[in-house]
Formats: structure tokens, sequence, C-alpha cells
């Protein structure tokens, strides 16, 4: 495996031997690690002292079920502090394929061109790219297999990006040619600060990644993928309903954000539930199941058809699907898609976006329910108008512009999909995460709602700073294997599913990692992280909700009631 380095400034790149530190890093623990060592802290995250790095995990690559998550990390723009994002989609396999152990991009040229950087098994190519700047998405991976092939890996960033918007996200092309997205924190704004508009990746004549011990790594994939396939959560409500069968259960629970964060119940939830979205599908001959790369077998993706028949989107998630609908006010699957559609195309994060326009409609911008409205609201963000610049920057930046103080954000990171007075673990995980408000970072509604790994009460106190800190520390580890974090789980319940991802390491490597190590490693990567955000200039105070969640919220009536203190003992450890 080797470092791929691109320098933007002088347009050159180089192959570079992996340094011992990083030999046993892959994923979130590798990107955090390289911006750790080779970025400022105080840096402008759209300047050129800024780095953009992708890397594939440890399991990446190899035929482990699940692992072809791609990790990317910079300074982010919107928080201001370390951000790690991943996605799925064919690139990071490819990458895994091609020896990259990471991709670096730093510098910045000058004048205003774009450039494609093209990897292959005769190294890494530069050039200008005029044809495709200012396009969609959807056109630049349809452009791009037309000049190279359907097998050819695509990262790319929309409008959005171009624009340095800091809501803009980084796309990748699916095994279909669809878009997955690494969404969160803005990462699509340093892209374009770089200058790139897209990375391929031809993998043709690429060896196999290298196995030590095939047969103990054949044997553990057996454990793991029987594991996944026998869960209730991974093997038959994610594969039947995706992740949207979460809309009824926080509906239930009382922690459906409604209204910009109002109330927990929306009364519209059964019309863009995962229910409804499954029979929807099936009826315009859609896919109600679907891998976002090769070898998920938990398929929790689809493809959404329009009323026609024809695609619409794809990876349509609960977090999207809340934003756009629940907190919007807005009942109808078919505009919920179709803005879903919209910000795959330009490019900028579907939960940041929704989230945005929940603060403007409290604004007055639109009203409440306004679904013609959100998408025109979208199409100024496409067209870079004045509005569009406000909303396509999120919503810590529109909330300021407006005069709104009901801003639903943590380190300037829009919260999503779950309210923090509803489902107390995950509003600590909110504030405390190094990577701002993000769901993913500890998803404690696994253990407060669904009752995966124990029962810990989402609406008291007592066990949820355990539970946000004991998840963060195995979300950062399993990031780092390139494994999809739906695994979670499967591994939360079931032993046997666990020992097999260390299993499956130990056989790749060739070394002998135990529990202990694989929680070192999470450890390793939340202290890294938390370092770099304190060099920034973050404090414990950056560590806390807005204050209007200690206002009550229907229907339990529930507030936002955790001390300083006791929000500051998640990262004793």
């Amino acid at each position: 495996m080797k470092i791929f380095r691109v320098n933007m400034t002088d347009l050159t790149a180089q192959i570079e031997d992996v340094p011992a530190e990083w030999q046993g890093l892959g994923g979130r623990a590798l990107t955090s690690a390289v911006v750790a060592k080779e970025v400022e802290p105080t840096c402008h995250p759209l300047g050129k002292k800024n780095k953009l790095v992708f890397a594939p995990g440890l399991l990446t690559g190899s035929q482990a079920p699940n692992s072809g998550r791609l990790s990317v990390g910079a300074k982010s723009p919107l928080t201001g502090g370390i951000k790690e994002s991943n996605a799925g989609g064919t690139a990071s396999q490819k990458l895994a394929r091609m020896g990259v152990k990471a991709l670096i991009i730093e510098g910045q040229p000058e004048g205003d061109n774009f450039y494609g950087i093209h990897i292959d098994k005769d190294g890494i190519k530069i050039e200008k790219e005029a044809d495709l700047v200012g396009k969609g998405n959807y056109e630049v991976i349809q452009r791009l297999v037309e000049k190279y092939s359907n097998q050819i890996g695509v990262i790319t960033i929309g409008q959005a990006g171009e624009s340095k918007l800091t809501a803009a996200n980084i796309s990748v092309k699916d095994p279909d040619g669809n878009i997955r997205s690494a969404g969160r924190g803005g990462l699509g704004a340093v892209m374009g600060s770089k200058r790139v508009k897209y990375i391929t990746i031809d993998d043709n004549g690429a060896a196999p990644v290298q196995i030590v011990d095939s047969d103990k790594f054949k044997d553990a994939a057996k454990v793991f993928a029987k594991g996944l396939l026998e869960h209730p959560v991974t093997g038959q409500g994610l594969p039947t309903y995706g992740t949207n069968v979460l809309v009824n259960i926080l509906n239930e629970a009382g922690g459906l954000p409604t209204q910009n964060f109002k109330t927990g119940r929306f009364e519209g939830a059964n019309k863009i539930s995962g229910e409804t979205m499954h029979d929807v599908i099936e009826s315009r001959k859609g896919k109600t199941s679907h891998g976002c790369h090769a070898g998920c077998v938990i398929k929790c993706s689809q493809i959404y058809n329009d009323k026609d028949g024809n695609y619409l989107t794809s990876g349509f998630e609960y977090e999207t699907i809340w934003g756009f609908g629940a907190d919007c006010c807005i009942d109808d699957l078919d505009i919920i898609a179709q803005a879903d559609r919209i910000c795959d195309d330009i490019g900028i994060d579907s939960i940041e976006t929704a989230v945005t326009v929940g603060v403007a409609m409290e604004g007055g911008v639109i009203p409440f329910g306004d679904g013609p409205g959100l998408l025109k609201l979208l199409g100024e963000i496409k067209e870079g108008t004045y509005l569009g610049r406000i909303l396509g920057n999120g919503a810590g930046f529109t909330g300021k512009a407006l005069g709104v103080t009901r801003v639903p954000v943590v380190k300037n990171q829009g919260i999503p999909a779950y309210d923090p007075r509803a489902v107390k673990g995950v509003g600590l995980t909110y504030a405390t995460s190094p990577m701002g408000a993000d769901h993913t970072a500890g998803y404690s509604v696994a253990t407060n709602i669904l009752k995966v790994g124990g029962d810990v009460n989402p609406l008291g106190k007592e066990g949820n700073v355990e539970l946000s800190r004991n998840l963060q520390i195995a979300t950062a580890a399993v990031d780092s294997t390139g494994l999809c974090l739906f695994v979670a789980f499967c591994i939360l319940d079931n032993a046997e599913a666990f020992q097999a991802i260390i299993d499956m390491l130990n056989a790749e490597y060739g070394i002998s990692l135990t529990a202990d190590d694989v929680t070192e490693l999470g450890k390793f990567v939340l202290r890294t992280e938390r370092e770099f955000n304190k060099a920034a200039g973050f404090t414990d105070k950056d560590d806390r909700l807005p204050e209007f969640f200690s206002d009550e919220c229907p229907p339990h009536n529930t507030t936002w009631d955790f001390t300083d203190e006791e929000i500051d003992e998640v990262f004793n450890f």
C-alpha cells in the first residue's frame, strides 16, 4: 500500500511509502491522523493550507461483507474543526485494489481552472477540465462513464462544491451509476477550493487485496455474514423498509423532530414512512432492496421511481425524509424524493439542507408545509442566487441571516432526525462528538429506542453518558475498518459477529488484535480529533446543545436537562 499525494499548487503527483505511524490505520483513523499531522488547526478551511484526504478502510477491497465505505477527511469549513465523512459506492474498493492507502490532495492552483484527477495502473494524471464545470453530478458521472467505462470509479462535486458552499458534499458513483454521498461537514467545498471537479479510478489490471491467511479470513467472513443476515434489524428491517423504517418508530417514541424541532410527532408521519415508501416503490416497479457497493448483504438502499416509473432517486434515507418531511411539515414522498435528487445532483448535504429549510421556514421565507416552495429554494441554491448562497452555507448561517433563534446546530452543523429531549443518548453524542451534530458518531438510538445492545431509557439520564461514550469509541473503530455503520446493530447483540471482525483483520494482516486493541483504536481516533479541535480553538463550551432545548418538547414534555459537568463526563476516558 502507498500514499498517493497530489499537489494542486504545482500540479504534481507522487507516490510515497506509508510512514510507520500510519501502517495500522485505515478509514477514519487514517484521515484524522493525516489531518492532525499535516493541517494547521487554525488554517482557513478553504485556503491552501487545508488538505483533503481519501482513505479506504482496513478491510476495504477484501471479501469482508459490507466493507466498501470510503472515509474523507479535512478541516471542515462548516464546523471549523476536524471532519470525517464517509460514503458507499465503488471508489473505496477500487482505491484499495489499486494499493492506495490514502489519497492526499493539498495546495491550491492559481487561476480559475478546474481539474480532473485520474488514477490507473500507470499512476496519477492531472488534467484541466472545462466541459464538466458547472454540471451536476448525474451528468458528470454519465459523461465520465462514456469516456472510460461503467466500471470506472468516480468521486465528484456538483455546483455547490464549485461555489464552495459550506454545506457542499462529495459524491461517489455507485455500481448502477447513481450517487452516494460523503455528506456532512462541507467537504465538497474543500474539494472545490482545490479546484478539483472529479477524481476517476480505473482499477483494471489491479491485483486482489493480499490476505495473509485466506482460509481463516473466509471462515470469519462467513460467520460475520451469517450474523448480519440473522439479526432482525440488519437481516429483516433494513432490507425490507430501508432506514426509513424509523419514521413511524421515532414518531411513536415522540422523538421525530417536527416543525423545526417544536414537537416530537408529525401528523403526516405515516404518509412518509418506510412502510408506505416500500409499497410505493413496489407499485412503481422500483427496487425495495439494493446495495450501494459490492459485497453488501444488508442492502438497505432502494431505487425510488416517479409516478411514471422513471428513476428518481436511490439511497433515499430516513434522515433526508425526516428533514424535508417532518421537520418541514411536508407529507408528500414524491416532493421529498425530488428534493433528494436535487441535493444529489448539485452536491449538497441533504441533512444540512433540510435543517436549513426548516430554519428558513421559521424565518418566514416560505411557510411550513410548502413542498413546491421547497423545490424552488433548492433551485436557488443550484443557480447560486444571493438567497441560494445563504441557504447553501447551512442552518447556522441562515439562522443568523434571518434573525432566527431556534437554530438546531452544534458546532454550526445541523442536528439530524432525532430530538435530543426524547432520545437523550444521541443528544450527548450531538453535543460532544468532535464532528459536530452527527447521529452516526455514536448512534444511541439503537439502544435507547430499538433496544439493541441493551435498554437505556431515552427520556432519563441514567446510563446515557456511558452509552454515548462507548458508542462513540466503537464507532470510531468501525469507521476505520471500512465497514458500514449498520453492522453495529448486529455486533452489539452478537459477540461472535464482533469477534469475526477482529478475526478478519488478523487474518488479512497477519496480526493478533484483541477486542481491547479495537477499543484502543477508537479512543486513539477520538483523542486525535479532540486535540485538533482544541488547537483550532474549541473548548468544552462548544460541546453544548442550543439553549432552546431547555424548552419542553411535546408529547413527553421533556427537556434537555444534562448539566455541563455531566456532558463533560462523556469524554472522560
